[in-house]
């Protein structure tokens, strides 16, 4: 049986993100002086005006170069006022924008540039030396690196090299005229699906917009509203909840070029801040830290969590300690991502659930092994179709198929049940993605980098709970030939040194095989429950 929102149909206008975000730089009217954004680190401000302005300048520099509708071009930089400036920058061009992972090793962030098609990157200073060596490996096609926060670096790299400043104060670029229509590609964050290396997600200008509107349910967001963008911008959640739906609604963001929670909750007392959206592991520490208490947090109104379950007890611990709302939300990069959340205005609604259907999403829940509806009240796989739904996987047919159906459904490879009400919970997760502190971390990745290791004949690498329950990646490895001698600290340090850090292994087993099926398949929820000593 197909469920539907409760929540009537939306009108999602034909038109790009930068337009229903931002609007017309001209007819921004009485919010052209208000603060868009302000970096909580280094008290650097934007206001609409100059936000809108930026964006244009970033769009007529690159339509200077060459860029335009269907050129991708790669953002690798941290949380600042400049990300949003550039990022609307580049949707206005015509252009598709590809969120790198700030923490990514210099080998990840080619993988992205080189898969994606990327022909100019932006970045910042503390990156600038791994993307001059993405931009020099075999395959990537990056023309220009921009720096967004100081001047032109030189000509230390392969590649020409200049700065965002230059782009802002350059007047004679000709105005971008392109036309960009909701059913454009727009953004290709990346992600593993439900397996697999990262994989470009196509997502369009209708899919954001429509997320954008689908998602206020989520907040109690206004012009006089502060929310708080500590989770990174480079993550579908960060684009689509936080800046877009912020900005959008002419709300000030607050950047966090990096978590540390002491400046987390002096930047909250500071500005004042009434949304904060966070991953379930900081809203532990909301819950439970002593710093807590040092800090005036009596403006936050509303914390929203997701990128991973929260649980029932951390959200009450949360509502007490704050006096807030807390509010729960799902989805995937593959929907831009909401699909479910517990409405603001919803005080009956299970804090431990993940809410209702958003506007506009329909879902089954289906049984992996037949393919069939299940009973009412039985767990079985989310599958969801909406506007926000990806439009596939970047070259890989293939990869889409196995999540997307002829219908439209997305098969989101999550476990979940749905009460009389309408209300979902998650139970569990039937792909094999490991969920660490909300990033996704894809074992088959780490299984590829620990086979490198001339002293490993094979691995597996499975999601475990640790101390706090939280999930980490661990590794059951088989030593070879020339493994004798290997230890785990030997392992833990190999893959720490070729990998950001949310993806390095955090526990270690040896085993004398892998278990795998008939077909070679690895039977991971054998090493899930294998006694093995961890070394």
């Amino acid at each position: 049986m197909t469920l539907r929102s409760a929540f009537p149909p939306l009108d999602v206008p034909d038109v790009g993100l930068p337009r229903f975000v931002l609007g017309p730089a001209d007819e921004l009217g009485a919010h052209r002086d208000r603060t868009a954004l302000v970096c909580a680190a280094t008290g650097l401000s934007l206001t609409y005006g100059q936000l809108a302005d930026g964006a244009g300048r970033v769009a007529a520099g690159l339509v200077a170069r060459g860029i335009g509708l269907g050129d991708v071009v790669a953002l690798f930089a941290p949380n600042t006022p400049a990300y949003p400036l550039v990022f609307f920058g580049v949707l206005s061009a015509g252009a598709v924008a590809t969120t790198v992972n700030a923490l990514y090793t210099p080998d990840e962030v080619a993988h992205q540039l080189r898969d994606s098609g990327a022909r100019v990157l932006f970045t910042w200073r503390d990156g600038l030396e791994r993307a001059r060596a993405a931009v020099r490996a075999d395959g990537v096609r990056v023309g220009e690196i921009v720096l967004i926060d100081g001047p032109a670096p030189g000509t230390a790299g392969s590649v020409p090299e200049s700065a965002l400043s230059d782009w802002l104060a350059d007047r004679a670029a000709p105005a971008p005229n392109a036309v960009v229509r909701g059913g454009d590609l727009a953004v290709l964050p990346y992600s593993s699906g439900t397996t697999g290396r990262p994989k470009g997600v196509m997502l369009t200008h209708r899919n954001l917009v429509a997320n954008t509107l689908q998602s206020m349910p989520l907040s109690r967001l206004g012009a006089g509203s502060v929310s708080l963008a500590v989770l990174p911008l480079f993550h579908i959640y960060g684009l689509t909840a936080i800046m877009s739906m912020a900005l959008h609604r002419r709300a000030t963001v607050v950047t966090m070029p990096r978590f540390d929670l002491d400046a987390l909750l002096g930047a909250i007392e500071k500005h004042r801040v009434d949304h904060v959206s966070v991953a379930p592991p900081l809203a532990l520490a909301l819950a439970k830290h002593p710093a807590v208490d040092g800090y005036d947090l009596s403006s936050v109104d509303v914390v929203l969590s997701a990128a991973a379950p929260l649980s029932r007890e951390v959200a009450e611990a949360v509502t007490a300690r704050l006096g807030c709302t807390v509010l729960q939300g799902f989805g995937l990069t593959e929907s831009s991502p909401a699909l479910l959340g517990i409405p603001h205005d919803r005080p009956d609604v299970d804090r431990g659930s993940v809410g209702v259907l958003l506007p506009d999403v329909e879902a089954r829940l289906v049984d992996p092994a037949t393919g069939l509806d299940v009973a009412p009240g039985e767990p079985g796989e989310l599958w969801c179709r909406g506007p926000n739904i990806m439009s596939g996987y970047l070259g890989n047919p293939a990869a889409t198929a196995e999540v997307l159906d002829a219908d439209g459904f997305l098969h989101t490879g999550d476990l979940l049940t749905v009460d009389a009400d309408g209300v979902f919970h998650v139970v569990d997760r039937i792909k094999e993605l490991i969920k660490y502190h909300g990033y996704q971390v894809a074992p088959a990745e780490l299984e590829a980098v620990l086979l490198t290791h001339p002293g490993i004949a094979d691995a597996a690498v499975v999601g475990v709970a640790d101390a706090n329950g939280e999930e980490v990646p661990k590794a059951f490895v088989v030593r070879g030939p020339g493994g004798a001698g290997l230890d785990a600290a030997a392992v833990l340090a190999y893959v720490a040194a070729r990998v950001a850090p949310h993806k390095k292994v955090r526990r270690v087993a040896f085993l004398d095989a892998i278990p795998k099926s008939p077909a070679g398949k690895i039977l991971r929820r054998v090493l899930r429950a294998h006694p093995a000593p961890e070394n």
